[in-house]
């Protein structure tokens, strides 16, 4: 294990590897009050050997912008939604092409959403140890503690990519990782705030459709504020505030300070233009919009039947219903009649004949 912290150690790294067609690779970041992840160590394995690359200094992190969009190397990594995320916001840059070892042990009927310990356990036989979990990953100098616990979480990709490569050529199921990961990495790329919030989010009651309305407005609105000011939504405005300032028809802007003032942390400053946003005639696109519904009979029927449709197929092909299809997915597909992005391609020619839309 070598620790890289200078532009030319890590690209005499990289040249000294030039040849390598797969790199395993992890990050570890920070969250926990900004919007985006602010990266702080990149941990590499190529061949035997692993580097901990101090991502935490910005012309070292930009050394690895050739490496990641090398479409000649594989990058090997575990559920790598954000650290796709990290990558783009640390390096400028999102690592392509990848096999996720997580999505792929799912498509291999080894388990839904299993952790890298679990999986590594699994198939390598061996226990790691979860005790750098809520570590400070921007404290230097790292302990000795920091840099094992680092190392291992690469030091088993290459053997359990191996594994799961012949799993997958044997089942007949490279091309839906590949179509999975390719997904991850465009979705990465071209991330943007979502357009409907309010399906995201539950509310503990059923919601009319002019407060679905409303909410979205103020959801997009805290997207916006979040990206602008790169601090966590919930900072901008919580769940809960924004469920009572939705279900309100507001006449007057006290009527938004009455809402505000049950909230501690509300978002007062910006009374006057949640009241201007609240106030505003709803358009022909925001009535058309997808709605969280409370289904009727008929709807409640229609979507179990999807439902058991979705769990049938996934187990006569033995992964997660939630891999094929989550009650989000067939939900929009039902009220839409659209197909989201995240079915089209081998999900959708698996489920399309069982759940016709016409």
């Amino acid at each position: 294990m070598i620790w890289l912290d200078t532009p030319s150690d890590l690209t005499a790294f990289l040249q000294k590897h030039a040849h390598a067609t797969h790199i395993g690779m992890d990050t570890e970041f920070i969250r926990e009050r900004t919007y985006f992840p602010q990266l702080a160590l990149v941990q590499l394995v190529i061949g035997e050997e692993i580097a901990l690359v101090d991502a935490s200094i910005p012309a070292v992190a930009a050394a690895l912008k050739p490496m990641l969009e090398n479409t000649a190397v594989l990058k090997i990594m575990h559920s790598c939604s954000e650290d796709l995320q990290a990558f783009k916001a640390g390096c400028d840059a999102v690592p392509s092409p990848v096999f996720d070892t997580q999505v792929a042990a799912a498509l291999c009927g080894l388990g839904g959403s299993l952790s890298y310990l679990k999986l590594v356990e699994q198939l390598c036989n061996v226990t790691l140890e979860k005790g750098e979990t809520r570590s400070d990953w921007l404290q230097r100098p790292l302990t000795d503690s920091q840099k094992h616990y680092a190392a291992d979480d690469v030091r088993y990709l290459l053997p359990m990519y191996a594994d799961l490569q012949q799993r997958l050529q044997t089942q007949g199921r490279t091309a839906w990782l590949d179509s999975d990961c390719a997904f991850a990495v465009d979705s990465a790329r071209n991330e943007q705030a979502d357009d409907n919030p309010h399906l995201g989010v539950r509310s503990n009651q059923p919601m009319p459709a002019e407060a679905q309305w409303r909410l979205r407005r103020i959801l997009q609105w805290r997207d916006a504020r979040a990206i602008e000011k790169n601090k966590p939504k919930r900072w901008i405005i919580d769940n809960d505030a924004a469920f009572a300032l939705a279900r309100q028809t507001p006449t007057c802007v006290e009527d938004v300070d009455a809402v505000l003032a049950r909230f501690p942390k509300a978002p007062k400053s910006a009374r006057l233009h949640l009241f201007a946003l609240l106030q505003k005639p709803f358009s022909a696109e925001e009535k058309t919009m997808p709605l969280a519904f409370e289904p009727d009979s008929e709807a409640k029927a229609r979507l179990k039947a999807m439902q058991q449709a979705v769990l049938t197929c996934a187990g006569e092909l033995q992964i997660p219903e939630g891999l094929l299809a989550s009650r989000k997915h067939l939900e929009f597909l039902l009220t839409t009649g659209q197909w989201p992005p995240f079915l089209q391609g081998w999900r959708q020619a698996l489920l399309e004949k069982t759940l016709r839309m016409d």
